[in-house]
């Protein structure tokens, strides 16, 4: 139960944090949460499974015996394309949630100013302290939307570049026997 009372502020803070924000944040936590699980899950698969799926790879080619023929050739692209399938898995996915983050925090920031201006209209006056409900539930989503995108962003490059490399290695290391 210590663990409990040591988070609980931390998960009132979070809490807090989307009721600030309102609707449209939940749904970019939610989207951000399973944009990072696609990019552990790549990560993780890189680390683990690609070694394996490459050795495996390297082990069919270096037991061929014609290294040569244009079926050789074929083969070899056969093995480049499947293990650089498994290296690019999810990334569409990735990136597809990277361009939606910022959309969601402009639809949090019109939103947000639609509440500000239904304020604005049953109250008839610009009241600050009534209209600032409104402007964080404008402000937050967008801010939030943003910060996802550009760490998906970076995650997404990374991942590209990896899986990019590995081709090219894995290129390299099958070999062609030239006659």
């Amino acid at each position: 139960m210590d663990v409990l009372y040591y988070y609980l502020p931390f998960l009132e803070t979070i809490r807090d944090f989307f009721e600030l924000g309102g609707p449209v944040l939940r749904v970019i936590g939610i989207l951000t949460l399973f944009m990072w699980m696609l990019v552990i899950e790549r990560l993780v698969f890189m680390r683990t499974g690609y070694r394996r799926l490459v050795r495996s790879a390297l082990q069919i080619w270096e037991n061929r015996e014609d290294k040569s023929s244009w079926k050789a050739h074929q083969i070899r692209s056969r093995i480049i394309a499947h293990v650089s399938a498994s290296a690019e898995k999810h990334l569409a996915l990735i990136q597809t949630c990277v361009a939606l983050c910022p959309l969601l925090g402009l639809l949090g920031t019109v939103t947000g100013m639609i509440e500000v201006f239904e304020v604005m209209a049953i109250s008839g006056s610009g009241n600050p302290r009534s209209m600032a409900s409104g402007v964080s539930k404008a402000t937050v989503p967008t801010m939030s939307g943003m910060v996802a995108a550009l760490s998906g962003v970076a995650m997404s490059a990374y991942l590209s570049n990896r899986a990019r490399r590995e081709r090219e290695a894995l290129a390299d290391h099958l070999e062609i026997h030239h006659q």
